[in-house]
């Protein structure tokens, strides 16, 4: 695990110094070292700049940049099967000087080109320079577990782990990308290839990219989609069968990333995803497997003592913490620094605490993100999949002037009737949803289960009309017809949500602390397997997550797991009105608004005054506008 940097100038305007210092900037993500190589054309300059956080071959001959002939290459990631891959290209004449895989992944370059990503099973985000061809290549990880960012403007092309990375090069320009805001306000966080800046963007999960330095452009292409898998017939497959290859495919991964040469550890939540990863682990191996939980003091958000019972029952090493109010809001500071861009994802916050717990034993820790989008666990599938039904009872010809009807319903006709007070909000969500595109499940999910602030809220928000970006929420008819709906929301969710969220998350959290974060269930072999299951053995009924509970259930007791799905959290909401109420006056008052000029004054006040009002409506509008301040403040100040 590490950090890159590097940039293509062709001003002629950089030096070694500047590599360095857009290098360094990284050293949470590689506390153990640096690299740089600048290479001097009359062209352009070329600089490969590395923070290494030793993880396996803990020799200096591993450091990077590491040169094999003539390429030369800079590393983020593991590729967990690299003895394997090794041992092939021995056999076919390749000699080795270290026992790293980032020799091996040179090497394998060398020997297949492109074709190489396809031996690999792996998290990363590399780039290899060719000096013959003066060429630079760099790939992004399938599931999107390792960032990358690049910029691209007036002749300088940078990139890095983070954008943070950017700031230190004089020549990047920071303008604001208002339909990023658009969508950070929307869903929380900013969806690739999009980021906040114009100029700026993430590769795509499972894309490469290619610059011609002599021909002075790029290229993009894909290797890997999700989608495809997703669009393959399904298989014809028992539920035993599809059970035994769904263990036998998580045995591997697991086994997988525990491959190093330093202390590694799990993260417990106690429930089914993270347990999975325990049990199996644990189960597998003599020596005692480190644990790690957080817990809190208010029971609403405490898993930790499922957690403690469950490490118990496999008999972990168990850690656990219970955090302080103080010891969590410590962390809010620090967000935009980590982030880079607007975030919206209060987890971060425990996600972080339990990172600098496990920090203090392990170098390594695994995560079990991408259980929900796999195999269909967050309690919006049900719900969205059910109101489809209902919908598709209306006439299509009705719902357009039905959406529009509903504005003109009064609000307090609606609360009579529901006895809700967040009528005004689920009718714009209704009437977004009528008016909008053809209504799917995923448009359901999006609309109505997904968004924060609605189309309305935003315009009353926005100091300008801002064209909606569009998402790959809107990407399901790259999906066929035939697929079912349940299926075309893990297929969005695994586009959207999870690398742009969720991963975004665990990555900032872990490298905040040095701590290399591994994710066993998105193993590209199991996602693959899991796209072409029947969506019966994903959720059963209402049972959601069917085959790995089935799979979880022969390793921990059915009655110890079976419990109400919790989130990972923190009472955010009633710390800011309360003891952090002073981060409204810091960074909400208007003066801080006016810097950028972004927001009306009045729609703001509206979400600050609802909020304090003790609206819960309001939390995240809220959360999402001090997220962004903040971000500012930090970043463009």
């Amino acid at each position: 695990m590490c950090g890159i940097a590097g940039f293509i100038d062709f001003n002629n305007a950089s030096s070694k110094d500047i590599l360095k210092d857009c290098t360094d900037v990284l050293a949470h993500r590689g506390p153990d070292g640096g690299g740089y190589e600048l290479f001097q054309y009359d062209h352009c300059q070329v600089g490969l700049g590395h923070r290494r956080l030793s993880i396996i071959d803990l020799s200096d001959a591993a450091s990077q940049p590491m040169w094999y002939k003539h390429f030369c290459l800079i590393f983020n990631g593991e590729m967990y099967n690299y003895a394997e891959v090794k041992a092939t290209l021995e056999k076919l004449g390749h000699s080795f000087k270290t026992h790293s895989d980032t020799e091996v992944l040179l090497h394998a370059w060398e020997q297949w080109g492109t074709e190489m990503i396809h031996h690999f099973i792996g998290m990363y985000a590399f780039v290899i320079y060719d000096t013959e061809k003066k060429e630079l290549i760099c790939f992004r990880d399938r599931a999107g577990v390792k960032p990358f960012y690049y910029y691209w403007h007036e002749g300088l092309f940078l990139f890095a782990s983070e954008l943070k990375s950017f700031h230190k090069h004089p020549g990047f320009k920071k303008e604001i990308d208002k339909q990023a805001v658009h969508q950070f306000l929307q869903y929380g966080y900013i969806q690739a290839p999009r980021s906040i800046f114009m100029h700026t963007h993430k590769i795509v999960p499972g894309h490469f990219l290619r610059f011609a330095t002599t021909e002075k452009k790029f290229t993009i292409d894909k290797y890997w989609d999700v989608y495809d898998f997703y669009n393959k017939p399904k298989l014809d497959i028992t539920a035993k069968e599809a059970k035994e290859k769904t263990e036998e495919l998580l045995i591997s991964a697991c086994r997988y990333r525990m491959v190093a040469d330093v202390p590694v550890g799990v993260f417990l939540s106690g429930g089914y995803d993270s347990t999975a990863v325990a049990a199996i682990l644990q189960s597998h191996q003599n020596e005692k497997l480190k644990t790690y939980t957080i817990g809190f003091f208010e029971e609403e958000h405490n898993e930790a003592k499922y957690a403690k019972e469950v490490a118990n029952h496999l008999k972990t090493d168990h850690t656990e913490h219970y955090c302080t109010t103080r010891e969590a809001q410590e962390i809010i500071p620090d967000i935009p620094f980590y982030c880079d861009e607007p975030f919206g994802d209060s987890s971060i916050i425990p996600t972080t605490l339990v990172s600098k717990l496990a920090r203090k034993e392990v170098i390594v820790a695994l995560s079990a993100d991408a259980g929900d989008e796999t195999f269909a666990g967050y309690n919006k599938y049900p719900l969205a999949l059910d109101f489809y039904k209902k919908i598709h009872q209306v006439p299509d010809l009705l719902k357009s002037p039905a959406g529009k009807v509903l504005n003109y319903i009064p609000n307090s006709i609606l609360r009579k009737i529901s006895k809700n007070d967040a009528v005004a909000i689920k009718k714009q969500r209704l009437s977004d949803l009528f008016q909008g595109p053809p209504v799917t499940a995923c448009t359901i999910s999006d609309i109505l289960l997904s968004q924060v602030y609605t189309n309305k809220q935003l315009k009353s928000l926005l100091a300008e009309d801002i064209i909606q970006p569009g998402s790959f929420f809107t990407s399901e008819n790259m999906l066929n017809d035939s697929l079912g709906q349940l299926d075309k929301m893990l297929a969005v969710d695994y586009k959207t949500y999870m690398p742009d969220d969720i991963l975004v998350k665990v990555d900032r959290a872990g490298m905040s602390t040095s701590l290399e974060g591994r994710e066993p269930l998105l193993d590209h072999r199991l996602i693959e397997f899991a796209a072409r299951l029947p969506e019966n053995l994903k959720m059963n009924g209402s049972n959601k997550k069917y085959l790995l509970k089935e799979v979880v259930h022969d390793y921990v007791p059915r009655s110890m797991m079976e419990r109400p799905k919790m989130g990972f959290g923190v009472p955010v909401f009633a710390w800011l009105r309360g003891d952090l109420r002073y981060y409204a006056d810091e960074y909400m008052n208007d003066a801080s608004f006016k810097m950028h000029g972004l927001f009306k004054l009045d729609g703001v006040h509206h979400i600050i005054n609802s909020f304090f009002k003790g609206d819960r409506n309001y939390n995240s509008l809220f959360w999402y506008l001090l997220m962004f301040q903040m971000w500012y403040k930090k970043w463009m100040a």
